[in-house]
């Protein structure tokens, strides 16, 4: 059998859906399997990336304390704001290009292939390093567990490569399978978030129940800008619907829908569940707070509230939100890998899918080998005791997770641009004239914030002002485009037809059907006239 048969009854032992291997047919076979999400599946999917507890009882406190900022739920709300307003782009776009490669299919339909490519590999590289980085904080809270409870002295690392290896398990299965998961992981994530906010509006500080929070004049000093970035990173997950789009039932309808539940969702959560530490410690006293208790502000809140055994709870399931965030991740990376191997920006032999779930398995693997490299990386450099936790936290974590997080800004900015030209090419500009005005404005705005994360890396990173890693870090995200378009520019002059098939997914595939039927009547009629 030729590599690329269509034919799955060709297939050789091993490799075909009897033995559940790797399919490695092109045209339909090389597809995602369809029909498998319906909108509350890809709606739980997309949500668990955001990780609620995680951002409740780690993102918000950093934020009140390092930022010194007490408008941190108007940020929430500000930032739902123009999140939405690029969705109005966004979500129009992905009723048009059904790809697994997202935001660099976007930006190839609008901006061309060469473009593309560079965004494909900022997409690449930003969300594996958001997934690893969350290893990091993972691994750290169950040491953390074993020590309290066991009085273990457990290395961050172990319990961190266990969970990848769980991941790796988890990502082989079907996508409604994960769905599944993800949905009762993030549902619990909720109700815990929930109930707390609930008792902290039920028994607040002194002040009352102060709206202070939401006062403008909150929003004022240096730390605004980095604030931003900040809470920017809390609703990273809402933009991954369309990387699902190809496994969507009536996608066209779905990953619109599903964009704009989970902005809505996170802004107004979030927004709350800020406002409710405010209540619990008060206007006047949360910033102290946080800056005492760091990541255990949450903890230290729900325990004199709620009670040890509640906060005993929410410990263990905020590893397992966690958790859940890690598969979220790892899903959207192999899928952008699939995506990028089908169309020839990585080898062929990421583009394959596993013929008994459809999952990205190659690309599966991929990431796993890759998130398992960084992992003991930083456990081999790591020179401090059990229990500290500068190498999992203050580094892996916080490294990856703001790298990460300052290239999906550059790609919301880039794809707020290229649905501008899409549908201006299209002579469908009048028609969209509210959508793409949206998307200018949300273009804008993101590369302001882009613009303060670059300035403000030190604070981020904790590095200080004279580090190399402040421009060290984030010139990962610029070393990925610059190899994109390296690699899109040479893709154009030596195969312009793999350059001219970037973006358009398995459709490419489809259309390089049709050439050859073409061509094979063309050869047919020549025949019959020779004869």
């Amino acid at each position: 059998m030729k590599t690329g048969s269509s034919s799955t009854s060709d297939a050789r032992p091993g490799t075909g859906a009897e033995a559940g291997g790797i399919s490695t047919f092109k045209g339909q076979e090389r597809a995602l399997r369809a029909d498998r999400l319906g909108t509350a599946g890809l709606l739980l999917s997309v949500l668990a990336a955001t990780g609620p507890l995680m951002v409740v009882a780690g993102v918000m406190p950093t934020t009140f304390g390092v930022m010194g900022i007490v408008g941190q739920p108007l940020i929430f709300v500000i930032l739902g704001v123009v999140l939405a307003l690029f969705s109005f782009g966004y979500a129009e776009m992905s009723r048009h290009v059904h790809n697994a490669g997202a935001f660099y299919a976007y930006i190839s339909r609008g901006l061309g292939g060469t473009a593309g490519a560079g965004a494909a590999m900022v997409a690449l590289v930003a969300y594996s390093a958001l997934h690893i980085g969350i290893y990091g904080i993972l691994g750290f809270e169950v040491s953390g567990l074993f020590a309290t409870y066991l009085e273990i002295d457990l290395a961050w690392w172990i319990p961190a490569l266990v969970a990848l290896a769980a991941v790796g398990v988890l990502a082989w299965l079907k996508i409604d399978v994960n769905a599944r998961v993800l949905g009762v992981l993030l549902l619990i994530e909720v109700a815990l978030v929930v109930i707390f906010d609930v008792v902290a509006v039920a028994d607040p500080a002194k002040e009352g129940l102060s709206l202070h929070a939401f006062n403008p004049e909150t929003l004022t000093g240096a730390g605004v800008g980095t604030a931003l970035c900040f809470c920017v990173a809390a609703f990273l997950g809402f933009e991954q619907a369309p990387v699902y789009a190809e496994e969507t039932s009536r996608p066209q309808v779905v990953v619109a829908r599903v964009m704009f539940l989970a902005v809505g969702f996170v802004a107004v959560f979030f927004a709350v569940s800020s406002w409710a530490l405010t209540v619990a410690a008060g206007p006047n006293g949360i910033v102290p707070a946080a800056q005492k208790e760091s990541a255990g502000l949450l903890f230290s809140l729900t325990e004199s509230r709620v009670g040890a055994t509640f906060t005993d709870v929410l410990h263990v399931l905020f590893v397992t939100g966690m958790f859940a965030a890690v598969l979220s991740f790892h899903n959207v990376v192999a899928r952008y890998t699939f995506a990028m191997g089908r169309e020839g920006l990585l080898p062929a032999t990421f583009g394959r899918t596993n013929s008994a779930s459809g999952a990205p398995g190659t690309g599966s693997l991929l990431q796993t080998v890759v998130s398992a490299v960084v992992i003991i990386a930083f456990a081999i450099a790591d020179g401090k005791p059990v229990g500290d936790p500068t190498a999992p936290v203050l580094h892996l974590f916080t490294w990856m997770g703001n790298v990460g997080a300052f290239g999906v800004i550059l790609l919301m900015a880039a794809a707020s641009l290229a649905v501008i030209v899409f549908f201006v090419r299209r002579g469908a500009a009048r028609a969209q004239a509210w959508r793409l005005t949206a998307s200018a404005v949300a273009g804008i705005a993101l590369l302001v914030i882009a613009g303060y994360t670059v300035k403000d890396f030190d604070v981020l990173v904790a590095s200080g002002p004279g580090s190399a890693l402040n421009w060290m870090l984030p010139g990962i995200i610029v070393l990925a485009a610059v190899a994109g378009l390296v690699l899109g520019a040479v893709l154009k002059a030596r195969k312009p037809e793999a350059h001219a098939r970037i973006g358009l997914g398995n459709e490419a595939f489809q259309l390089e059907k049709l050439e050859k039927l073409e061509k094979l009547e063309k050869l047919e009629k020549a025949a019959e006239v020779g004869d």
